[in-house]
């Protein structure tokens, strides 16, 4: 009689081990649509926001580096970007490296 009693308690377990199993996937697909609302997606809108703005980006527009350059554009290559940082003083940095666009005349309220 103990024999059937026990296989029994294995059964039972048994279905409560794959039961806790699609709980698992689940909760492991709960977490990956959470990440993706919460990092992957304002990160990727960032980035096209970003993109968007280095191909609006114009000769004499005024500029803030990724290093804390402010300086207006003079030339605009297909990988580099020329900006004036001081009269008579001109930097060539990365496209990727222009941070924002600043408004007009910000260099002269400085």
């Amino acid at each position: 009689m103990d024999l059937l009693i026990a296989s029994a308690i294995a059964e039972n377990g048994a279905q409560q081990a794959q039961g806790g199993g699609i709980q698992l996937l689940l909760l492991i697909g709960l977490m990956f649509v959470m990440m993706y609302f919460l990092i992957i997606r304002p990160q990727s809108k960032r980035a096209k926001e970003h993109r968007s703005m280095l191909e609006a980006l114009n000769k004499g527009d005024e500029v803030v580096t990724t290093g804390g350059l402010l300086g207006k554009v003079t030339e605009i290559g297909e990988n580099f970007v020329q900006i004036e940082v001081a009269q008579g003083t001109e930097v060539k940095v990365q496209k990727q490296a222009v941070g924002a666009v600043m408004p007009k005349g910000t260099m002269k309220n400085l």
